[in-house]
């Protein structure tokens, strides 16, 4: 699964990087290196056109909430536990098909962690886990496949500005080899030539299957980082600081 990443970059930065035609943002977020479900993200959609209102296609950068929330349900709450859509099942399941057909979305990242257990145990008996981070070699944007839904408040007046709540998912896929001993899941990449395409609210599922393809072997790097990062209050730049191989755990795993 993907549980944490670390999104700093300035909206004006995603902006450019991504080609947005239209930022809609309230207000910009914060560098966040702990981001966790149920906080606010940023994601890059695409509108469809929408008659006078809006001629043609436009590429929004958007702030959305970490964990989907389908536009059926009856609780938000729903989305506390939708942070990740396998992609082996996103197209069939009842939460996620909708989405995936038209409602896709890049969420952009530094990185993401993810926990090794080692082979130190806690007071409890249970493996020590070492946080690692996960980011392109270049330290270029990651891109993770999402999708997003909007939902719409029953308990809200028509004319409140706040009666749509968006909200997103991460799309998940097996770890590619170098990683897969740190954890067997990962984030689905989308590579930058594939970007318009995974967008593009007329594509078809069935030309979807073929962009969603996992990162390159040898493409990302792994390290491990301290444990704070295991506590959501804490949030920093020092959070993805490389951690002395002899300062990490006991028995974590290798780069």
């Amino acid at each position: 699964m993907c549980g944490r990443y670390a999104s700093s970059r300035r909206p004006e930065d995603l902006v450019e990087e991504f080609e947005v035609d239209q930022p809609v943002l309230e207000t910009a977020l914060e560098p966040d290196y702990n981001v966790a479900p149920t906080k606010d993200v940023y994601a890059v959609l695409e509108r469809p056109a929408n008659g006078d209102e809006r001629p043609q296609p436009e590429r929004q950068l958007r702030v959305l909430r970490w964990g989907l929330v389908p536009s059926w349900a009856k609780d938000p709450t729903i989305g506390n536990r939708m942070i990740n859509a396998r992609v082996e099942t996103v197209a069939e399941k009842p939460a996620y098909k909708r989405a995936f057909a038209k409602r896709r979305c890049l969420l952009p990242a530094d990185g993401y962690f993810e926990w090794y257990p080692t082979d130190q145990r806690t007071k409890a008996g249970k493996p020590l886990k070492q946080p690692f981070f996960i980011r392109p070699k270049d330290h270029g944007v990651l891109a993770m496949a999402g999708l997003y839904e909007i939902w719409r408040d029953p308990t809200r007046a028509d004319d409140d500005p706040h009666r749509f709540l968006w909200t997103a998912t991460v799309i998940t896929t097996d770890a590619e080899d170098d990683l897969g001993h740190i954890h067997d899941r990962m984030p689905m990449m989308v590579e930058r030539d594939r970007w318009s395409a995974w967008l593009d609210t007329s594509a078809g599922p069935e030309d979807l299957r073929d962009l969603l393809q996992p990162a390159a072997p040898g493409r990302l790097e792994a390290y491990p980082v301290p444990p704070l990062v295991s506590n959501v209050r804490n949030n920093g730049p020092e959070l993805v600081e490389p951690l002395p191989l002899e300062d990490a755990a006991e028995g974590g795993a290798e780069r």
